[in-house]
């Protein structure tokens, strides 16, 4: 299957349905936690919110709750 890497938009090849190239794993991982630690500290953020602080895009701070890898133990996390 073919699939295109969210943060560098290059095209690779797995057999299971994937968000993130072998190269950009790390990339992925470091986002990921450091959004995690924001919103324990901040629970009732929205997305623009963890993306100015974090300094990165509010499209990527979508697209990890979109993949369903956030969870949310108390209040709720706003969409736009």
């Amino acid at each position: 299957m073919i699939n295109t890497c969210k943060h560098c938009r290059m095209q690779y090849y797995d057999l299971k349905p994937g968000y993130c190239c072998p190269f950009c794993k790390d990339i992925d991982k470091m986002r990921y936690e450091q959004i995690r630690a924001y919103l324990k500290h901040y629970p009732h953020s929205n997305a623009i919110q963890v993306a100015e602080a974090l300094d990165i895009s509010t499209y990527t701070v979508l697209k990890y709750v979109d993949e369903g890898n956030l969870d949310f133990g108390r209040g709720e996390f706003e969409r736009l």
